[in-house]
């Protein structure tokens, strides 16, 4: 794709090694929403090009196709890049759509990892921010028990998380979700910075509830 001469402007501008996050959100601000230009900062390939891009796509022109190819570009980045783009990608555009959104909930089992990934975070995102959890918990549970263990390591810390998160809002689920912490011992290990919650699902659980308390 030719680009035009705002896009080449900001892809350089993007590119010079000294990009904050505030910086993307800035030119976001003053483009609000564009597209085309979009289209063509994605074109470009680059992490921050792309980032921008997802803050100005208009999600009414975004089909299913485009998130298929959007999606499998997205491969081309390493692990950090790609999940922070996905997320947000789903964050400023998916879960904006209500099209996309429904579409979200049928990519439990895709081939595309990321899909996997995203499916698990819109279902954790659906419990920490609405009033009254989904109903498919029953189900969501079978998965994480039977799958948790072999997925993908992001698709895993997305379930991990997303189980974190049916412990904290469904009381009658918490139990089975420390359980199921306890049996994997993922992250068991891990160590965070003072003050951020651990993702021990035994921890995540019972510091979370804590605070709610």
């Amino acid at each position: 794709m030719t680009l035009s001469n705002q896009a080449k402007n900001l892809v350089t501008n993007l590119s010079n090694g000294n990009v904050l996050m505030g910086d993307i959100r800035k030119h976001a601000g003053a483009i609000k929403k564009d597209h085309e230009l979009a289209m063509e900062l994605w074109s470009a390939g680059q992490y921050f090009p792309r980032l921008l891009a997802t803050l100005i796509f208009d999600n009414k022109l975004i089909t299913e196709d485009v998130v298929d190819q959007l999606l499998s570009d997205m491969m081309q980045h390493d692990s950090q890049e790609r999940n922070q783009i996905a997320d947000w990608f789903m964050a400023n555009q998916l879960i904006k759509n209500k099209n996309l959104a429904a579409l979200m909930t049928t990519w439990e089992k895709a081939e595309n990892p990321i899909k996997r990934r995203l499916f698990w975070y819109h279902q954790a995102r659906l419990r920490w921010t609405g009033k009254t959890p989904p109903g498919n918990t029953d189900a969501l549970m079978e998965s994480l028990e039977k799958n948790m263990a072999t997925e993908d390591p992001d698709v895993q810390w997305t379930m991990n998380f997303c189980a974190g998160w049916i412990g904290i809002h469904e009381p009658k689920y918490r139990s089975r979700c420390i359980e199921l912490g306890e049996k994997l011992g993922l992250y068991k290990d891990e160590r965070v910075p003072k003050n951020c919650t651990p993702s021990y699902l035994p921890e995540f659980i019972r510091i979370e509830v804590a605070k709610r308390a």
